[in-house]
């Protein structure tokens, strides 16, 4: 329904924001992805299509009020496991994570989606709990993104499992938890890193290891880090400029309209090019925080948080692991990376934001 008065609060700058980093990545994923194309543009094509498949989700979630989704958290949380199971099942292998559902031409990754559900969820649970005094308060919480955790790891897809832990860990700082409690949690979960090293895949394990060192497998689990760092390195002040990176255009570097566009970005448009699109990101997050500081309720401030918590893990790991500071999870640049369902996914989070931020309280920030 069309109210003028809450369309006064649109913030289309953050909007604005998130078209120029979708333009941005259609410019890039066009040169990285021109050598293996030769000329026929699908890659773009398809980033294009999804883009305007997320702006109407985007605009159809601000034409009603955000708090009516928490009395469907119980439904959403149910179907949302329900569905991350099916995966287990009838998903798609790629890229040794059974993380896709084949449905008619698409293939969509429900785990995209899966944050979503759990920020909105968790929103809900933290709205109703009121202040965390104790361990034995923290149960359900741990419990309510535990089971959504091990699903994913079963698949297994660890940079999305990282997420649902960045979403919980953000959410939970704000919720009224006491120090004491949070400091105890965060103890526990170093305490418990080398039991999660030991239930990691080999494969993932390497991948640690060679962040650590990516010399000890060069030509293996270190390759993708080598030439993402001598991309961005050989990219230096002004780029070699677009379609003219050779190790982009020579197919040196994998991955690269996907999880690596960023080592793109500093190869063929150098450190400008990189820092104009970190600024978009510190500009949009900016944006993000703003909405949530002026959620008229916990509710929503509690969406907003959530949603900035997945935003910043997704933009400081896919950023740090390219430039070998973060190991490799393989998690996507949000609005940036190709791929549908993530960037209909990350639409519809900033639906939700812009949708708090029309029905804020009224003061200025």
């Amino acid at each position: 329904m069309f109210n003028k008065k809450l369309w006064k609060n649109f913030d289309f700058a953050l909007l604005i924001t998130v078209l120029l980093i979708c333009a941005f990545s259609a410019v890039v994923i066009s040169s990285a992805s021109h050598a293996v194309e030769t000329g026929s543009y699908k890659n773009v094509i398809v980033q294009i299509v999804a883009v305007l498949f997320g702006l109407v989700f985007l605009f159809a979630i601000t034409l009603f009020d955000y708090n009516q989704i928490a009395r469907l958290s119980k439904v959403i949380y149910v179907l949302n496991i329900l569905v991350l199971i099916s995966v287990l099942f009838i998903g798609k292998v790629s890229n040794g994570a059974q993380s896709w559902i084949h449905v008619g031409p698409i293939d969509i990754q429900p785990s995209e989606f899966s944050k979503i559900a759990l920020v909105l969820t968790l929103a809900n649970l933290f709205n109703e709990m009121g202040e965390i005094k104790t361990f034995k308060d923290l149960v359900n919480p741990l419990i309510h993104v535990l089971i959504p955790f091990v699903i994913v790891m079963l698949q297994p897809d660890l940079g999305t499992a990282l997420v649902f832990l960045a979403i919980f860990v953000g959410m939970l700082f704000i919720s009224g938890v006491k120090p004491k409690v949070f400091a105890g949690l965060i103890a526990m979960g170093i305490a418990m890193m080398p039991v999660a090293y030991k239930i990691l895949k080999p494969y993932q394990r390497n991948r640690l290891l060679s962040f650590i060192n990516p010399n000890l497998d060069p030509m293996g689990s270190g390759y993708h880090v080598i030439q993402s760092k001598i991309a961005i390195g050989s990219g230096m002040f002004w780029g070699k400029g677009l379609y003219n990176g050779s190790q982009t255009q020579l197919y040196y570097l994998p991955e690269a309209w996907t999880d690596f566009i960023f080592s793109v970005v500093g190869e063929e448009l150098g450190f400008i090019g990189a820092t104009a699109l970190i600024l978009l990101y510190a500009y949009m997050l900016y944006r993000c925080f703003r909405i949530a500081v002026m959620a008229k309720d916990k509710y929503g401030y509690l969406i907003a948080v959530g949603i900035i918590s997945m935003f910043t893990f997704h933009i400081f790991e896919n950023i740090g692991m390219t430039v070998g500071i973060m190991p490799i999870t393989g998690i996507p640049l949000p609005f940036m990376s190709y791929g549908g369902s993530s960037l209909v996914a990350n639409m519809i989070a900033i639906g939700l934001l812009l949708n708090i931020g029309m029905r804020r309280r009224k003061i200025n920030f």
